[in-house]
């Protein structure tokens, strides 16, 4: 199947407060966000016409700006409504969704207050993050040589555009050895999280997960914990060591993207696809759409038709 480029599509994207075509949402190439990385964004999905999390996501972009010490023109709430107008003018009954904020061409250099903040909202329909066709037997993850920065190094907990680079050369390395995606260590040596998504592991009928502290706070990572519990299952978030991947049964990501996602292999580790994340992938799929109601998600979702 051809890909269609990003910046060849019909539609319309919301730029500074105004719908412009798609053609025509241009930057600068003197750009502080493209030069020095100041940009934080977010990825959320629609599902049956309804933006799934969208409050959440909308509180964590602004802290990944605060973190960046990005001054945000516009409030939550016109966000929130400029995301929802964005996505009704798409049209599609399940989309993705990229809320993105970059500090712009004012000027330049390494700090360049009077850059100017610029933020834009698109649309697309991208169904699956990885092939349907690896569910069955799960996805293959390499070891990434890359390690998560520490919160002394940079800003970690912030969904920063700069910070993925070390994701886009771990998945490009992964993928050329014949792999889905690459599991991450962090600073300190323990298991981080993947290069788009978070990972967990079952053993002896308990996920064990990596504590936080170290990595972005995970929206889908929130939501199957909360999954999980309902279900009455134990979930430990820890440090995890390396030594540990061989003594694990079950491995899966999470992810808006990658939603829940069974992993088969990481390095010489095998996992099967067991129950325990069979179930959490259905209980997800299920709770997007509606199927399944937790009480934490009692309050209306934010619909856009």
């Amino acid at each position: 199947m051809a890909i269609i480029p990003f910046d060849d599509r019909d539609g319309e994207i919301w730029l500074d407060g105004e719908f412009v075509p798609w053609r025509d949402a241009k930057v600068h190439v003197l750009t502080h966000g493209l030069h020095y990385g100041s940009c934080v964004f977010e990825g959320e999905r629609v599902y049956d016409h309804e933006i799934f999390k969208s409050k959440e996501h909308t509180d964590r972009l602004f802290k990944s700006a605060e973190l960046l010490a990005i001054d945000v023109p516009f409030s939550k709430a016109e966000i929130e409504a400029a995301k929802v107008e964005t996505a009704k003018r798409a049209g599609f009954k399940d989309a993705y969704v990229r809320p993105v904020i970059w500090r712009g061409s004012g000027s330049m250099g390494v700090s360049a207050p009077e850059a100017g903040v610029r933020c834009a909202i698109a649309v697309w329909e991208w169904p699956a993050y990885f092939p349907p066709e690896l569910l069955a037997k799960g996805i293959k993850m390499d070891i990434a040589r890359w390690k998560r920065p520490g919160p002394q190094s940079a800003p970690c907990t912030a969904k920063a555009a700069g910070l993925y680079i070390i994701c886009s050369l771990a998945k490009e390395e992964a993928e050329a050895k014949g792999c889905q995606d690459a599991l991450m260590y962090d600073i300190e040596g323990n298991l981080a999280e993947a290069t788009g998504a978070h990972i967990f592991f079952v053993k002896d009928g308990a996920i064990h997960t990596p504590e936080l502290g170290n990595f972005i706070e995970g929206i889908t990572r929130a939501t199957v914990i909360d999954l999980a519990r309902a279900r009455g299952i134990t979930v430990h978030e820890r440090k995890i060591k390396p030594e540990e991947l061989g003594s694990f049964e079950q491995c899966f990501l999470t992810g808006s993207a990658a939603e829940v996602t069974p992993v088969g292999e990481i390095g010489p580790n095998s996992y099967t696809v067991g129950e325990m994340t069979t179930q959490l992938r259905e209980d997800y799929l299920k709770l997007v759409r509606r199927q399944l109601v937790l009480e934490q998600d009692l309050p209306p979702r934010v619909a856009v038709s």
